[in-house]
């Protein structure tokens, strides 16, 4: 559970700038680029990311978008497991798969679970998200079988072209 204390205004208002102004300082935009592109004044931006205005859910997910990163994927991440978490995986490969897994995941359980939906319950979830980083490890490492087996087919077809 989260403690209260954890969810306190300033907390999560420190903890989100920190997010948004780790995300721009890390985009290889300028501020000004990025204030345009989210369509915020430039004070306004640089209020935000010191922590001095909050921003709303709109402008935070602009400048996410603005400066490269998930933008749903890190507030989400940012809800469920902080800030420090989402801020080192800002501009990841698994950022974009938390985007498109977080996009598809609702869907997708309607579409399996059909009236079985109703039967989920939430001390699954643990489990359930071991599974699912078991599955993703196989599937890694299945995959990286495969890239050296057809690295040695295609290395034994280009000596044999030589020969």
């Amino acid at each position: 559970m989260v403690e209260m204390e954890m969810l306190a205004e300033h907390n999560v208002r420190g903890d989100l700038a920190a997010l948004l102004l780790a995300a721009a300082d890390n985009s290889g935009r300028t501020r000004t680029d990025i204030g345009k592109a989210a369509g915020i004044h430039k004070d306004a931006l640089r209020r935000i990311l010191d922590g001095t205005r909050s921003a709303t859910l709109a402008e935070a997910l602009r400048i996410m978008r603005a400066s490269g990163a998930s933008p749903h994927a890190h507030l989400i991440l940012f809800l469920v497991a902080g800030g420090e978490r989402s801020s080192d995986w800002l501009h990841t490969d698994i950022s974009l798969f938390f985007e498109e897994l977080f996009c598809e995941l609702p869907s997708a359980l309607e579409r399996i679970l059909g009236n079985q939906i109703q039967d989920v319950k939430p001390r699954w979830a643990k489990g359930t998200a071991q599974r699912l980083a078991r599955l993703l490890s196989d599937h890694i490492e299945e995959l990286e079988r495969k890239d050296v087996l057809l690295g040695d087919i295609y290395a034994g077809s280009e000596s044999r072209a030589d020969a």
